[in-house]
């Protein structure tokens, strides 16, 4: 199964040197890989996810390598938790500079009229209530750092456009873009920027969770679509999301960065 296993870490720049960075949904996938990538860039990183039994192992991993890192247990559907974690972030490394909202879940594939109301709240709950929960207390803190702070959430490719069996999903990553662009306005006075990343299909295990491509014949299809004709690493979200955490960016707020491996988002 996927895990963000190519990550290259010990390959950094250290774009990120010194940064104490906050990452949600750090268990697999993007999250884990971008756990990876950040301690490579030099950061201090807080992984959270509810996994904690993946979290002290990759932890561990990080450790290892010289780097600085810690595990929380976070829930983003739960305020408390995520508040907790957030102050824990603060308690163990003294101030939070960078934070990647990662977490979520996929979407129920079908039309609309045949998408469960719990299965809708379930995705709202956790794909926009919790990356909302995550950046009220991270600007909170952050908003009184001398040197401001920076804030990436995971959006989506569907987040751009509409998708026809993904309306749940589509909608939470939609407003997704709502609350970065509002944030960048708001909190830009405090030296506090905030940006997202557009992932498409990701070798992630979400990805080879989902129904509709199940089979190596469907998987083929859909990377079939993309300029690059492959799916995207875990590591290459990782380095998109490093790039707008650092200074390079430091330009950067409000924007979604598309990383679609030169799919519908170029295309249209």
């Amino acid at each position: 199964m996927p895990d963000g296993s190519r990550s290259r870490l010990g390959e950094g720049t250290g774009r990120l040197a010194g940064r104490v960075i906050f990452v949600t949904g750090a268990s697999s996938g993007i999250g884990l890989a971008a756990v990876r990538r950040f301690a490579a860039e030099g950061a201090k990183v807080v992984a959270a996810a509810r996994r904690i039994d993946r979290l002290e192992t990759l932890v561990k991993e990080v450790k290892s390598s010289g780097a600085e890192a810690i595990a929380v247990k976070c829930d983003v559907e739960d305020p408390d938790s995520v508040r907790s974690a957030i102050d824990l972030c603060v308690t163990s490394f003294g101030r939070l500079d960078g934070a990647f909202n990662n977490a979520g879940i996929g979407g129920a594939h079908v039309p609309m009229h045949e998408i469960d109301i719990e299965q809708f709240d379930r995705v709202i709950r956790t794909n926009l209530r919790g990356v909302f929960l995550c950046m009220k207390y991270e600007l909170e803190q952050m908003k009184d750092n001398e040197s401001g702070g920076s804030i990436v959430i995971t959006s989506s490719t569907s987040g751009l456009h509409g998708n026809s069996l993904d309306s749940d999903y589509c909608a939470s990553k939609w407003a997704i873009t709502g609350l970065v662009k509002s944030a960048a306005l708001g909190y830009a006075r405090y030296g506090i920027r905030v940006n997202a990343v557009a992932p498409g299909p990701t070798e992630t295990e979400m990805t080879y969770s989902l129904a509709h491509l199940v089979t190596k014949e469907a998987l083929a299809k859909e990377v079939a679509q993309f300029a690059l004709g492959r799916l995207a690493d875990p590591d290459e979200i990782a380095c998109a999301a490093a790039f707008l955490l650092s200074d390079e960016a430091s330009c950067s707020t409000g924007d979604v960065l598309a990383c679609d491996q030169g799919g519908r988002t170029t295309a249209r």
